[in-house]
């Protein structure tokens, strides 16, 4: 099946749940942690070209491919497939045997919303917290304008590419992205615009909360 989404930077989910309780979403999954492992072929090339394998832990175990993404006005395009297996430690295995091998760990908490017919999830990752809405592109126009998230930075990158750049802005040697590897660490500013005015970047310096614009630190619990 096609994935179409988009992910913006909302540092305070607090704010986008309030806005989804407003809007009438539906909580579909409660928060929940994940653990997932990206996997890479011996010669690099599934992740050079695009492509993700990841096998994901929450409450179920999933393995899910993804291609190479499109992009459009912030919104990622790609195929995704993906299927729930019994066992996460014998799926690793199997795909070991295979050939391929865990390039990173990643760790996030993420909750599930719908909301006029498109999937909301509000993630929390060791550097940040993100909503990803995912449609197709003039539902997620529509969700994000109920949600008042026109503002909010759309972001084109994976969380692995986002932590990979994070990691090299921050000097750090942490191969994986989990939150025991962000503990006290100071990620800051990182995701707003270069063009944000000086006096926006105060914690205080703004007339009216919004989800895009709160120096929010990412819960680890």
């Amino acid at each position: 099946m096609r994935e179409v989404e988009v992910k913006l930077h909302s540092p305070d989910l607090a704010l986008v749940q309030r806005a989804l309780h407003d809007a009438g979403a539906k909580l579909v999954k409660e928060r929940v942690f994940e653990r997932n492992l990206r996997y890479d072929s011996a010669d690099g090339s599934l992740i050079a070209g695009g492509e993700v394998l990841r096998l994901r832990q929450d409450t179920a175990v999933k393995l899910t491919y993804k291609s190479d993404a499109t992009l459009e006005n912030g919104i990622v395009s790609r195929l995704e497939a993906e299927v729930t297996v019994s066992d996460f430690a014998s799926m690793d295995a199997i795909l070991r045997r295979l050939g391929f091998h865990v390039a990173l760990v990643y760790e996030k908490y993420r909750e599930t919303y719908a909301l006029l017919g498109a999937e909301v999830v509000l993630d929390e990752l060791p550097f940040g917290n993100f909503t990803e809405i995912e449609g197709d592109a003039p539902t997620i126009e529509r969700v994000v304008a109920a949600l008042s998230l026109g503002n909010c930075r759309r972001i084109e990158s994976s969380y692995v590419d986002l932590f990979m750049d994070v990691k090299a802005r921050l000097g750090m040697s942490a191969r994986d992205c989990t939150f025991a590897a962000f503990v006290d660490v100071d990620v800051g500013e990182l995701f707003l615009p270069p063009s944000t005015p000086s006096f926006m970047r105060a914690q205080s310096g703004l007339a009216k909360a919004s989800p895009c614009n709160s120096l929010i630190r990412p819960s680890k619990s």
